[in-house]
């Protein structure tokens, strides 16, 4: 593991220099985008599941949408660290 942390080095400092690959507002951007995936990759399976219990028992509405929108806090959170950088 310890042998391929100076090409690891490499990668992330453009063969050596002192620069990283990615800035803070790249970086930023890509963390915002994946946790937009995979927010949206979450609320596949929540959304059917919810869809089919709310056509099996009404009442389970507001929970089935309190459970839908709670993955986007992550992209919420997310959107957070672009103020921060």
């Amino acid at each position: 593991m310890l042998e391929i942390a100076p090409e690891v080095g490499n990668v992330v400092l453009q063969d050596g220099s002192s620069s990283p690959a990615l800035t803070a507002n790249a970086a930023a951007a890509l963390a915002v985008g994946l946790a937009a995936f995979g927010a949206g990759y979450a609320e596949r399976g929540i959304g059917s599941a919810a869809i089919g219990a709310v056509a099996e028992d009404e009442d389970l509405f507001v929970s089935g949408l309190i459970f839908t929108v709670l993955p986007e806090t992550l992209v919420i959170l997310a959107l957070v660290t672009i103020f921060l950088v």
